[in-house]
């Protein structure tokens, strides 16, 4: 049975549930570390070595490798690992040290914008104007959630947007990729050289001992988070096989809400200030996920 627009749209939701559980945890995870690198380092190993334990699990799993055929392919995993995996990483956790949190949820979040100008420059995918107002709703809704739209700029600023940027551009080696090699095939690359280029990174730095020497709590937390960042890059690229890059990525906003309602049950304090642009994100998400369910197949990989 070929894959469907449809199941990349289900599936894309599933990544949304999870990316939004995840972010939620990953605030306390951070926390007991003193270096977000590190930390960031220590969970993308951990999503690695899971990843490989489920292809390892051949056909109990359903999960399988594919052989590239192309020296363009190789490049193109490289590619992903890179620009993924490990570079943006580090240029995101450097800038997000020196920007405010709101300087960076606001550059980090528009990525569905960056993506929708690749999508229908590189991919030649064709967006109605439904898609357009979708997109719309979900930046001013994501402006709205972070105060408006920060002021200022520097280093920091530009090492955040050139994060977001280069997973905009993965996001569209990727959906080349998968119209030929499996989504597993891309998230073992993604995670497996990304984490071994962030672990060079970290050695560089002298700050490998943070992961040598953790302390019990910290690994519960790198295994959870760890876990969580495998289920999100597994389901992120089965979605992105099925569906257009437009859909996933408008629909992973819908993380966003649920992160919110997690955070204000966890701290006992009112969602109503936020209601509103929650609302908006809500109903763009809702919207791309309608069109990207009604719209024709784009079955685009095995």
């Amino acid at each position: 049975m070929n894959p469907t627009r449809r199941t990349g749209i289900l599936l894309a939701l599933v990544t949304a549930g999870v990316s939004g559980v995840s972010v939620f945890v990953n605030s306390y995870g951070v926390a007991r570390f003193g270096d977000p690198t590190a930390y960031t380092t220590g969970k993308n190993v951990v999503a690695a070595v899971l990843l490989l334990g489920v292809v390892a699990a051949g056909s109990r799993s359903g999960a399988r490798l594919s052989r590239p055929r192309r020296a363009g392919q190789w490049w193109g995993l490289a590619a992903v690992g890179l620009i993924g995996g490990s570079v943006p990483f580090v240029l995101f956790f450097e800038g997000l040290a020196r920007a405010s949190s709101a300087q960076a949820a606001f550059l980090h979040k528009s990525l569905v914008l960056w993506v929708a100008l690749l999508a229908v420059t590189v991919l030649g995918e064709r967006l109605q104007w439904g898609h357009w107002l979708a997109i719309g709703l979900l930046v001013v809704g994501q402006v709205g959630l972070v105060g408006g739209v920060p002021g200022g700029w520097g280093s920091a600023e530009t090492m955040l947007l050139g994060a977001t940027l280069l997973w905009a551009v993965e996001i569209v080696v990727a959906k080349r990729l998968l119209s030929d090699l499996s989504s597993w095939t891309l998230a073992v690359a993604r995670m497996g050289l990304g984490s071994v280029v962030l672990l060079g990174w970290v050695a560089a730095r002298g700050d490998l001992g943070a992961l040598t020497s953790l302390t019990g709590e910290q690994a519960r937390w790198l295994l959870l988070t760890g876990a969580l960042l495998a289920a999100y890059v597994a389901t992120w690229f089965a979605a992105l096989a099925r569906a257009y890059a437009v859909d996933v990525t408008a629909v992973l906003v819908l993380a966003a809400p649920l992160t919110a309602v997690l955070d204000a049950a966890a701290k006992g304090t009112a969602i109503g200030p936020q209601l509103g642009w929650l609302a908006m994100l809500v109903l763009g998400g809702a919207l791309a996920a309608g069109l990207g369910w009604r719209g024709r197949e784009a079955t685009v990989a095995t």
